[in-house]
């Protein structure tokens, strides 16, 4: 794919997420969550594989597409009620990053690709799968862990954490270990990691 197809692939999907009604507060200015995530999904990703084929590319940086279109709240309370929102969420994220990619003319097995990470399956087994999830992974330890931490009781953080860490590859744990914690947050991941 050619770098002006990529870029456009990117417009599209910021594009998007930037109807995003929810707000994050990020140096005394209101950005689109999404719109955020998505950034922050690209900027990781870049980081860790800087040579990532473009159908990664576009998976990461539509990790989240629409996400605020499925509430959480229109699904049941509890550890079902959360999984099936979280499956909805993936089908709904590949078939958004689908259209985008047919609009930026990726080639049919591009697409397939783009559909197979987002929807997460053959993690483990597909590289380009669990690239993704390390990258979402490292999202949320760079940017979201220390808020997340601070709202929760350590029992939740650590079992959180050992969730996180049980997702990502070797790759990923390496990454992981070299971003730049307090030392309260080094305490909870060293008792996650124990």
């Amino acid at each position: 794919m050619s770098k002006i197809n990529l870029e456009k692939a990117f417009e599209i999907i910021d594009q998007i997420n930037r109807n995003d009604p929810n707000m994050e507060m990020v140096n005394g200015q209101a950005q689109p969550k999404e719109w955020l995530y998505g950034l922050r999904m690209s900027e990781c990703l870049a980081n860790f594989m800087p040579d990532a084929p473009s159908e990664l590319q576009i998976a990461a940086r539509a990790q989240h597409i629409k996400r605020w279109s499925v509430p959480r709240a229109d699904y049941p309370m509890g550890r079902e009620g959360y999984n099936n929102w979280r499956r909805g969420l993936g089908v709904l994220h590949a078939n958004e990053a689908i259209k985008v990619a047919e609009l930026v003319d990726c080639s049919q097995a591009q697409i397939e690709a783009i559909g197979r990470m987002l929807r997460k399956e053959k993690i483990k087994r597909d590289p380009l799968v669990q690239a993704l999830e390390d990258v979402i992974c490292l999202v949320f330890l760079t940017f979201y862990f220390s808020d997340f931490a601070a709202k929760h009781s350590e029992e939740k953080i650590v079992r959180i954490v050992q969730k996180t860490w049980a997702k990502m590859s070797e790759q990923g744990h390496q990454a992981a270990l070299k971003l730049p914690f307090n030392e309260p947050e080094q305490a909870l991941l060293a008792k996650a990691l124990a």
